[in-house]
């Protein structure tokens, strides 16, 4: 069956637009045929536009798959912050105390522990490697994917019709492919909502992340290049509709009590938002002629911001995979090479997803022996550095198997 191109990713958000990029610019890879099926493909923003809501923590790792695709640049030029350290603590702890977990980027040798930048960007800046690099944009949405023993059709809603060797589904929770593809996936709501704002604090932020473990949820101050402060507060529903019709007098002295006032009073800036919180897990991440990343494959609570990092991963794996198979000589759509890809991301995917889903879980109710022990576990892994040391160097993405794409060259 002819072919119009070797790969077609469905979703041109960040996970999508990264799979594009790199599987073009890599040169294992780089000689596929590529397309980006996606409705309406991120844009740059404007000289002077105000930083959009949704911002992401980025790790080294996923600044390499920036940096290697040529994205890096127009990111960090829209103004990512690094940031050095991140501070931890329990709701009835003290930040300064003992039983907080301190990460600091000085304790590994490493100049920061990543990085706060807009999505928006970074989508922008992928969508455009993708395109520099000659990957086809198809401005249209998914209607049908059918797969064959050689090929897999895609019919978009425009009356558009593809063949491909290969769908990568990078279209979010809610999944077309997946869908299509007969992947049945394990969800779980977590009966939260996440809200979503810049704030102006009173204090400097000094380049430093905050989480409080609220009994509600956990609340983050994610520190911007513009000393103002990104607020990622994961708290129950009816919460959430309290602080969204707040007027900023009320909701400045909310978030201000709420981060025990780490620093000082803290002014809303930017308008409010919220979203849904749940987890979500595809029981398989490969099909015959289909593959998923990002969050097609997995959702997780945002209480680590590591939701687009494992994405990232995802995407480098899955051009490791191809490329090899594309040195072999096999053809990189069929089934037994994509579950190289399925078996490797599990294993790497599942004890993160775990993790998470466990502190979220353990941080979560106002029970005083809970407390206690969440203080207290706290206070541990401060103490225990080997222990820490790993959970530092896994969040940066430097740790386990890292893709070729992304390991550090050596010093």
């Amino acid at each position: 069956m002819k072919r119009d191109f070797d790969l077609v990713v469905v979703g041109g958000a960040m996970a999508g637009a990264g799979v594009a990029a790199l599987a073009a610019a890599d040169a294992r890879t780089q000689g596929m045929r590529i397309a980006l099926l996606e409705p309406k493909p991120a844009t740059a923003p404007g000289p002077g536009e105000p930083l959009d809501l949704r911002v992401s923590a980025l790790s080294h790792a996923s600044r390499q798959l920036l940096a290697t695709t040529g994205s890096w640049a127009a990111v960090e030029a829209r103004g990512a912050a690094a940031y050095q350290r991140m501070v931890i603590w329990e709701e009835r702890g003290d930040p300064a105390g003992g039983d907080a977990l301190v990460f600091d980027a000085a304790e590994l040798g490493e100049p920061d522990l990543g990085c706060i930048a807009e999505n928006r960007a970074v989508q922008a800046a992928l969508t455009e490697s993708a395109a520099g690099h000659g990957v086809v944009l198809l401005r249209a949405g998914l209607a049908t994917v059918t797969a064959g023993s050689d090929a897999i059709r895609i019919a978009t809603d425009d009356g558009r019709e593809y063949r491909a060797g290969l769908v990568v589904g990078a279209d979010g929770a809610g999944s077309a492919v997946r869908t299509q593809a007969g992947i049945d996936v394990r969800a779980t709501d977590y009966g939260q909502r996440a809200v979503v704002t810049h704030l102006r604090p009173e204090h400097p932020h000094a380049d430093t992340a905050y989480q409080r473990f609220l009994d509600t949820g956990p609340l983050a101050l994610l520190p911007l290049a513009d000393g103002q402060v990104s607020l990622v507060w994961s708290t129950t529903p009816e919460l959430a509709d309290e602080l969204l019709r707040a007027d900023e007098a009320q909701f400045s002295g909310r978030v201000t009590v709420a981060s025990a006032g780490v620093l000082g009073r803290l002014e809303a800036a930017a308008p409010r938002a919220s979203f849904p919180l749940r987890l979500l897990h595809a029981r398989r991440y490969a099909a015959e002629r289909i593959a998923l990343v990002g969050d097609a494959a997995h959702t997780v609570h945002p209480l680590a911001g590591q939701g687009i990092n494992l994405a990232f991963l995802d995407a480098a794996a899955l051009v490791d995979v191809l490329g090899d198979a594309l040195a072999a000589g096999d053809d990189p759509g069929e089934l037994r090479v994509l579950r190289r890809y399925e078996r490797w991301r599990r294993a790497e995917a599942l004890p993160a997803i775990a993790l998470l889903d466990g502190l979220q879980r353990l941080f979560s109710g106002g029970d005083e022996l809970k407390s206690r022990l969440r203080r207290g576990g706290l206070g541990l892994v401060q103490s225990a550095r080997p222990v820490k040391r790993l959970l530092m160097q896994r969040a940066l993405g430097i740790a386990g198997e890292v893709p070729a794409s992304l390991r550090r060259a050596p010093s």
